[in-house]
């Protein structure tokens, strides 16, 4: 359920291509490579979506608003929702125990759940834009 009383957190610097995200994906670090594919998944959920580096790894916004990220870990890789903890999650995918957000860990040599991932992405861009449409009318 969408609690527009919340404030949404909001970044400022977000730009349709951010440079420094191609950089961070230049690095040769196979966990990095891994999550490309799920960094491209978001950058093509629509027109609105801006991105920048924050926190040292990429984030997905739609606007200033963020609705997920991909990181790069010693032993693993992930890609996270800012809202994951509100999404449906028929796959059993996301781990976390934090009041918001959750994340997939990737791991080398276990093929990822492509559809699973790929409906979290879908659900946490229309989720993040139901947010920001409930606080105009909030």
């Amino acid at each position: 359920m969408l609690d527009t009383m919340e404030n949404l957190l909001r970044y400022t610097g977000a730009m349709r291509r951010d440079p420094r995200i191609e950089a961070w994906f230049s690095l040769t670090d196979p966990h990095r490579l891994m999550t490309r594919v799920w960094f491209e998944r978001m950058r093509g959920c629509g027109d609105d979506v801006r991105e920048l580096l924050h926190d040292g790894c990429p984030i997905a916004c739609v606007g200033d608003a963020p609705f997920g990220y991909v990181n790069a870990f010693k032993a693993h890789a992930a890609a996270g929702f800012y809202y994951g903890a509100m999404l449906p999650d028929p796959a059993g995918l996301l781990e976390g125990r934090g009041k918001r957000m959750r994340h997939v860990k990737l791991r080398p040599g276990t093929p990822p759940n492509d559809e699973g991932i790929g409906e979290l992405i879908a659900a946490a861009y229309a989720d993040i834009r139901e947010r920001l449409r409930a606080t105009k009318i909030g």
